[in-house]
């Protein structure tokens, strides 16, 4: 049977989708720049019309769909899959175009190491190089788990066909109940990528602030290495914010102490939301430290981060409607 035919009669492309594929993973494997942000069903960033053909819905209570957009018809294009050719109504823009086409491959298990009581990296290995930009994230198949789940790399590319992942175990979840009570050495896993748009600008002329909070640590230290790599911090400086909830959350220091330039050029701030009696630093939400700490104005820095939703909505709408910093400057992928 041929791959299915997906049409989008916005821009006139058109792609075939493999038969693991959602029709957003067929397009941007395709180079076709759908616009997203997650991969997940949670951001709504991928909405597309039906115009002609049948789907698969694999999630249809998702939230990145609300009822108005169930009533008009709307659909998620990571959470779909076509049925046959079909024509669709989406949209498009260079700006999502992958620099890197993603890829399907085996990955195998090598090893774990705890960051926090609740965060492990997770170290695995592919043939060939491990081909994705600092600060991206791949779609991890893993067993007994019937949907991919979205992690982002903590290292940096390499020719080893190295990806670690350094994750925080969530309460009854299916992805990190298999990754830290049942996965082992040897394992093998699919792994689909890179995905994500708030990668490392390395053109970007301006000092680099990244904002973390919880397993949002993982995109920002491989954005912090990166730029270490790249020779970036030579001539700029990297202010690294950590937003935790008590203490015993705090992390992400001795990552960064390795890297050249740490306590001059690299600065890292961490701040806890639930201090308690025993905590001498920063306390209260993180977004709220940068305007106190930052040397200049925010305007002037590129922005990078990643967390839980209400840090990455409150910091967004901080940046954009009470400073002004132009949203070219602000770089997230939203997660849910």
């Amino acid at each position: 049977m041929s791959e299915p035919l997906i049409v989008n009669e916005k821009d006139g492309s058109q792609f075939g989708q493999m038969p693991q594929d959602t029709i957003l993973r067929a397009a941007l494997r395709a180079g076709i720049g759908m616009s997203y942000e997650c991969n997940s069903g949670g951001c709504g960033g991928c909405k597309f019309e039906l115009v002609e053909g049948d789907i698969e819905t694999l999630w249809a209570d998702a939230p990145g769909l609300s009822e108005r957009d169930r009533r008009r018809g709307r659909h998620l294009a990571c959470q779909c899959r076509a049925v046959g050719d079909i024509r669709i109504k989406v949209s498009t823009a260079s700006e999502y175009v992958p620099p890197l086409p993603p890829q399907r491959q085996g990955a195998v298990f090598t090893g774990a190491t705890d960051i926090t009581h609740d965060i492990r990296e997770f170290r695995f290995t592919t043939e060939g190089n491990a081909a994705f930009l600092p600060g991206q994230y791949a779609m991890l198949d893993l067993p007994g788990v019937g949907a991919s789940r979205a992690y982002s790399m903590a290292n940096t590319p390499n020719e080893h066909g190295e990806w670690h992942f350094q994750i925080r175990r969530v309460a009854q979840g299916k992805g990190t109940a298999a990754l830290f009570e049942q996965l082992r050495p040897g394992d093998e896993v699919g792994l689909d990528g890179p995905y994500g748009v708030a990668f490392l600008r390395t053109d970007a002329p301006r000092d680099l602030v990244c904002v973390a909070g919880g397993s949002g640590l993982a995109p920002m230290i491989s954005i912090a290495r990166g730029a270490a790599e790249a020779g970036l911090l030579q001539e700029r400086r990297l202010h690294f914010f950590y937003g935790a909830r008590t203490p015993q959350d705090v992390c992400g220091q001795a990552m960064l102490a390795v890297l050249e330039g740490f306590g001059d050029r690299i600065r890292y701030y961490p701040v806890v939301s639930e201090p308690g009696e025993d905590w001498a630093g920063a306390s209260g939400f993180v977004h709220t430290h940068l305007p106190a700490v930052l040397p200049a104005s925010l305007p002037e820095f590129e922005f990078y981060f990643a967390g839980p939703p209400p840090m990455t909505q409150a910091l967004q709408e901080m940046l954009m409607v009470d400073y002004r910093v132009p949203f070219e400057q602000i770089h997230f992928d939203r997660f849910f």
